[in-house]
């Protein structure tokens, strides 16, 4: 699947069992449920330090996309990023990015293209590694953290009880916005998910 017209889904998160349930690693998991959806599987791209999953996206036919978790950690997931829009010849147009936010609150989804950084590294990685950010973005909103809490350590921990009880239920509806941007394009999934 060596082709410009295969969308390139990206979900950030850092390798690893340490944080597998961390806050910043929601990206990944939606990743991993739309590969779960398509029944595809995950194989290892070494010399693009990501795991990668080709298939199909939205009723057959389908549309072809390369889901990709970066193996880098979270500040480093630009190098990782442009090797596959590299190797993949993407389009900025056909790149989108699921990553957590910590300026929505919990479960709240937000579909933009383009954009800065907003203090996020692993945005910040990506646009250094591309030279812009006119990419499609897929939020999930992770709260704030509480009183003086360092938002930096904050993301890398775990999802509290009361949000364990829906983030099933809200991953799959990240899932669900995802796979309207790449099937029904950018504005059907922003007037379906930004409201």
């Amino acid at each position: 699947m060596n082709s410009n017209d295969a969308w390139l889904v990206v979900g950030l998160g850092n390798p690893g069992p340490k944080y597998a349930d961390t806050r910043h690693n929601v990206g990944a998991e939606v990743v991993s449920l739309l590969a779960a959806r398509a029944a595809a599987s995950f194989k290892a791209a070494r010399r693009r330090r990501a795991d990668i999953a080709e298939t199909r996206l939205g009723a057959a036919p389908g549309v072809r996309a390369v889901l990709a978790k970066p193996r880098s950690y979270m500040n480093e997931s630009g190098g990782p990023v442009a090797a596959l829009r590299d190797f993949y010849k993407t389009d900025l147009d056909r790149l989108v990015v699921v990553h957590d936010e910590l300026d929505l609150p919990f479960g709240t989804i937000r579909v933009k293209k383009g954009g800065g950084d907003g203090g996020h590294n692993g945005l910040r990685s990506i646009r250094a590694a591309l030279g812009g950010g006119d990419y499609v973005r897929v939020r999930f909103g992770v709260s704030r953290p509480p009183g003086r809490m360092d938002p930096a350590g904050y993301v890398l921990k775990p999802f509290s009880a009361a949000e364990r009880r829906n983030l099933e239920f809200e991953i799959d509806r990240c899932a669900d916005a995802v796979e309207a941007v790449v099937v029904d394009g950018l504005i059907y999934a922003q007037n379906h998910y930004n409201g």
